[in-house]
């Protein structure tokens, strides 16, 4: 089996809008300004689009999404004018991702006021990530760290399994006599997608998968939540895909899909490159 890099995305800020790119560096940490950043509230708990839908209408820009940005971030939301943000230099303080604990820097007052007012919630702020979390020794290895990702570094979908469950979701909504609800990619967020000679949900049984010339360790499948029902053109809610993922990928209480990955060494990697499984 082999396949192709069909396409790239980063999320400079962490449940912001997805960014595509032709390329990325690979760090240990994960992709090269991959949620390095992330809005959290006044207790230091990461916000995401889970309980504000409207995060998903905010746009997070780096050098590396878009060459035209001068600074570590740019910010842009309808309605308000871009904000451009240092990466902060002063101490670091706990956060939190999903009660994990780590470290951020605050961006300071200006690109909180930005926020609270994008997103209309009081007490948020921006915080850049200073030390990284440890991954959950289950399925990592000693030193092995991520940045502001609620499980590891880099995220791949395949495009063969998201035909499959395309099919599934119609069959299930035909089956309800309701008209069938078009699953795009982005409902997953994933870093990398891969096609080609490729069956579906093949990913689950990879061990390494190499793209272009670098390797990534398969840790495990991504238990996915409700932010997978949002339409994130539209921010509206819904039923799918996870009431189809519940009938055909359910296991150990979760629904599944796509993988989780580890980088085994560091490099680059671009739309087109070859992808190599190995089980």
């Amino acid at each position: 089996m082999s396949g192709t890099l069909e396409a790239l995305a980063l999320h400079p800020v962490k449940s912001t809008a997805i960014r595509p790119v032709r390329r990325a560096a690979v760090e240990a940490w994960g992709l090269r300004d991959d949620r390095r950043w992330m809005v959290v509230d006044a207790a230091g708990e990461c916000l995401t689009a889970r309980e504000h839908h409207a995060m998903f209408a905010l746009t997070a820009d780096t050098p590396d999404t878009d060459p035209s940005v001068s600074n570590a971030l740019r910010l842009t939301a309808s309605g308000h004018d871009p904000l451009l943000v240092d990466e902060p230099r002063g101490d670091a303080h706990p956060v939190t991702v999903h009660a994990r604990p780590l470290s951020g820097r605050d961006a300071g007052p200006e690109a909180a006021a930005w926020l609270r007012s994008a997103l209309g919630h009081d007490d948020v702020r921006l915080v850049h990530v200073a030390e990284p979390r440890a991954l959950n020794p289950a399925h990592a290895r000693p030193g092995e760290a991520t940045a502001f990702a609620d499980g590891y570094p880099v995220t791949l979908a395949s495009a063969a399994s998201l035909r499959r469950l395309q099919d599934w979701v119609t069959e299930t909504a035909l089956e309800r006599g309701e008209e069938p609800v078009e699953i795009p990619m982005a409902r997953f967020r994933p870093n990398l997608v891969v096609d080609g000679d490729l069956e579906p949900f093949a990913e689950d049984h990879w061990r390494t998968v190499t793209v272009g010339a670098v390797t990534f360790r398969v840790v495990k499948p991504v238990d996915r939540c409700v932010m997978t029902t949002i339409d994130p053109a539209t921010l509206a809610g819904g039923h799918e895909p996870i009431r189809t993922l519940a009938r055909h990928r359910r296991w150990d209480g979760s629904t599944w899909f796509a993988v989780q990955l580890v980088p085994e060494v560091t490099g680059e990697v671009r739309l087109g490159d070859e992808v190599r499984p190995a089980r």
